[in-house]
């Protein structure tokens, strides 16, 4: 349900981190991993299940918004997808044709 801004007693800017600011160019990270990146702890902090829930529910657009600069594995069975900046000692492959099918 919406509420009033001055029910607030504080109100920041949103910031947007770029990728680079938050990712080494030489790894490829996990949601949940990238999730706690951005909050400014350790990739392999653990955290109550709600926590987790709430920063990947926030992560997951941030991604979104700079998609153009990740490239991302092809996840093997029941194992995660891993994202990473794009870079030029390891450019993203051509998709091949039918992939998608």
């Amino acid at each position: 349900m919406p509420r009033p801004k001055d029910e607030f007693d504080t109100l920041y800017p949103y910031r947007l981190y770029e990728p680079a600011e938050v990712l080494d160019d030489e790894m490829m990270y996990t949601v949940p991993e990238i999730s706690r990146l951005l909050q400014g702890l350790d990739p392999e902090t653990e955290l109550d299940a709600d926590t987790e829930d709430r920063i990947v529910t926030w992560t997951v657009p941030w991604l979104m918004s700079h998609a153009d600069e990740f490239v991302i594995n092809d996840p093997e069975g029941d194992e995660p997808g891993y994202f990473g900046i794009q870079s030029e000692s390891r450019p993203a492959d051509e998709i091949p044709e039918g992939a998608d099918e």
